[in-house]
C-alpha cells in the first residue's frame, strides 16, 4: 500500500538509544547541564550574600524584604519557562537554549549595579526569567538527545549539577565578602556581574550542540533529522573506530508532518490522555520547589540570627549542604534506571519529608548547633535532591515529544508558582518573629508536603525506566496503522 505524501518512516529514535557513550554525549552533559550550576551559583549568591545585600554597606533590606527578592526570582523564573517553553517547542531546542542564556547573562551583571530594593528585584525577576526558560529547553534537549539505558542518571545527574553551583557560589562568597580582599560595598556586586560574564564561556560551547533529530523529525524535517543524526554516528564511529551498524532492522515509526502542535492540543494530552500523569507533575514539583525555595533562600539567615554565625563564614556551612546535594542524585541515580523511578521517587520524597519534620523539631527544642544543623540538612537534602531532580525527569519523559519542552515548563511553572514563590516569603516572615516554635511549623509543612508526595507516587508513579520516550508516551504526530 502507497504510504500517503504527508506521512512518513525513521528510526530516528531508535539509533540515538543505541549509541554507546561518547564524547559527543560529554558534550551535550557538559554545555546543557551548566544550566543547573547557573541556577546553583544564583541562588547560593543570594542566600550567602543576603546578609551582606541586606546590610548597611548593602541595600539595607529587612528579611521579609530578602524573602521577597527571593520570591521574586522564582516568580520571573515561572514567568520564563512558560514564555519560552511554548517557544522551545515551536522554534526548536537549539535556538532558544541560546537566548534564554543570553537573558540569564545580561540580568545577572545588571543585578550586580542594583541601587535599591526595587531594582535589585526587578533585575532578580529577569534573571529567573533566563533561568526558567532554560528548564523547558535544556532538559527537553537531554532528554532526546540521550540513550534510554542512561537517561535516568544522567539526567539526575545533571540536575543534581545545581549543587556545583551552589558549591561555587559559597566559596566565591567567601572571597568577595572578606574585606582584607574586597571593599564590603563592592563585595556582593563584584560576584554577581563575575557570574554572569561567566555565561559568554556557555554561549560558545552550545554553538556546538546539534538541534535535537527528534524534534526536528516532529515538525516535519525529516531529512534534517536523518543529517544530524548521520554526523552523529559518523562522529561517534570515528571515536571509537567501529563503523556503523546497520539500522534497516531498528524499529521505525511512521509519522504525520505537521510544524506546530497547538494549545488545544497540549491541554488535551495533559488532562484527557494523561490526567495521572499530570496530577503526579503537579504534586512532585510543587512540594520540593516549596520545600527547597523555602529553606535554602532563608539559609544564611538561620545561621546569622540563631546561631550567630558570621556572614563572611557562611560559605563554609553551605559547602557540605552543596556535597550532600550533589552526591545524592550522583550515587542514587543509577537506581532510577534499575529498581525504577516509582519506588525510587517514593522512597527519597518519604526519607527527606519525615527527617525534615524530626530536624524542626531539633531546631525548635534547641537541641542543635550551627554545625548539627548543617549536618542534618545536609543529609536529608542527600535525598531530596535525588527525588527533586526526578520530578524533573518525570515531567519531561511522560509526555509526548511535540509537547515536551512546554508541559516542563508547565509543571515548573505552576509547581513553583504553588510551592517555590510563597516559601521563602513565608519563611523569610516566620524568621522575622525570632521564635523558633513558629520556624517549626514551616519545617513541619515542607516535611509534611514530601511525604504526601512519596504516597502520591506510590499510586501514580511511571515506570519509565531504560524506555524510549516514544514507548512511554507515543508521539502525537504518531500516523494511525
Amino acid at each position: 500500500m502507497a504510504i500517503p505524501a504527508d506521512v512518513f518512516t525513521t528510526n530516528v529514535p531508535a539509533r540515538l538509544d543505541r549509541l554507546p557513550w561518547s564524547r559527543f554525549h560529554w558534550l551535550v552533559v557538559g554545555a546543557l547541564g551548566v544550566t543547573w550550576i547557573l541556577d546553583g551559583l544564583e541562588v547560593t549568591l543570594v542566600g550567602s550574600l543576603s546578609p551582606a545585600i541586606a546590610g548597611p554597606d548593602g541595600l539595607n533590606l529587612t528579611a521579609a524584604q530578602v524573602g521577597l527578592t527571593g520570591s521574586a526570582y522564582i516568580l520571573g523564573a515561572v514567568l520564563g519557562a512558560l514564555v519560552f517553553g511554548r517557544l522551545t517547542d515551536t522554534f526548536g531546542r537549539r535556538r532558544l537554549f541560546t537566548i534564554t542564556v543570553a537573558v540569564y547573562l545580561i540580568a545577572t551583571i545588571a543585578t550586580g549595579f542594583s541601587w535599591d530594593f526595587w531594582s535589585f528585584m526587578l533585575f532578580r525577576f529577569l534573571t529567573g526569567a533566563g533561568i526558567g526558560g532554560e528548564y523547558g529547553a535544556v532538559n527537553s534537549a537531554i532528554q532526546e538527545l540521550i540513550p534510554a539505558r542512561r537517561r535516568g542518571y544522567t539526567d539526575l545527574a545533571i540536575n543534581g549539577s545545581f549543587w556545583v553551583g551552589a558549591a561555587l557560589g559559597a566559596m566565591g562568597s567567601l572571597v568577595v565578602l572578606n574585606p582584607e580582599v574586597v571593599p564590603q560595598e563592592w563585595g556582593w556586586r563584584l560576584a554577581f556581574i563575575i557570574g554572569g560574564a561567566l555565561a559568554l564561556i556557555i554561549i560558545f560551547v552550545r554553538r556546538f550542540i546539534p538541534e535535537s533529530p527528534r524534534w526536528l523529525m516532529t515538525h516535519g524535517r525529516e531529512a534534517e533529522a536523518e543529517a544530524v543524526i548521520e554526523a552523529i554516528e559518523a562522529s561517534v564511529a570515528r571515536e571509537t573506530g567501529q563503523a556503523t551498524p546497520p539500522h534497516a532492522d531498528l524499529a521505525s515509526l511512521r509519522l504525520i508532518r505537521r510544524a506546530r502542535t497547538s494549545w488545544w492540543e497540549i491541554v488535551t494530552s495533559l488532562f484527557r490522555l494523561y490526567p495521572k500523569r499530570t496530577a503526579l507533575g503537579v504534586v512532585l514539583m510543587s512540594t520540593q520547589a516549596f520545600c527547597y525555595n523555602a529553606i535554602f533562600f532563608t539559609y544564611a539567615l538561620i545561621l546569622t540570627r540563631f546561631y550567630g554565625v558570621a556572614p563572611q563564614s557562611i560559605g563554609w556551612f553551605i559547602l557540605p549542604f552543596a556535597l550532600g546535594n550533589f552526591t545524592g542524585p550522583l550515587l542514587l541515580g543509577h537506581l532510577f534506571d534499575s529498581l525504577g523511578r516509582r519506588i525510587m521517587i517514593a522512597a527519597t520524597y518519604g526519607l527527606a519529608g519525615v527527617l525534615l519534620c524530626v530536624t524542626g523539631w531539633m531546631f525548635a527544642q534547641g537541641m542543635l548547633s550551627a554545625t548539627t544543623q548543617t549536618v542534618a540538612w545536609t543529609v536529608i537534602f542527600f535525598f531530596a535532591s535525588a527525588g527533586a531532580s526526578a520530578a524533573y525527569l518525570t515531567v519531561g519523559e511522560c509526555f509526548p515529544l511535540e509537547t515536551r519542552a512546554v508541559t516542563i515548563s508547565l509543571f515548573y511553572a505552576f509547581g513553583t508558582l504553588l510551592g517555590g514563590v510563597g516559601g521563602p516569603a513565608l519563611f523569610g516572615a516566620l524568621i522575622d518573629t525570632g521564635e523558633r516554635g513558629q520556624i517549626f511549623l514551616g519545617y513541619l509543612l515542607g516535611g509534611g508536603l514530601m511525604v504526601a508526595a512519596s504516597i502520591v507516587t506510590l499510586f501514580l508513579g511511571v515506570d519509565a525506566e531504560r524506555r524510549p520516550l516514544e514507548d512511554v508516551a507515543p508521539p502525537l504526530s504518531l500516523a494511525p496503522d
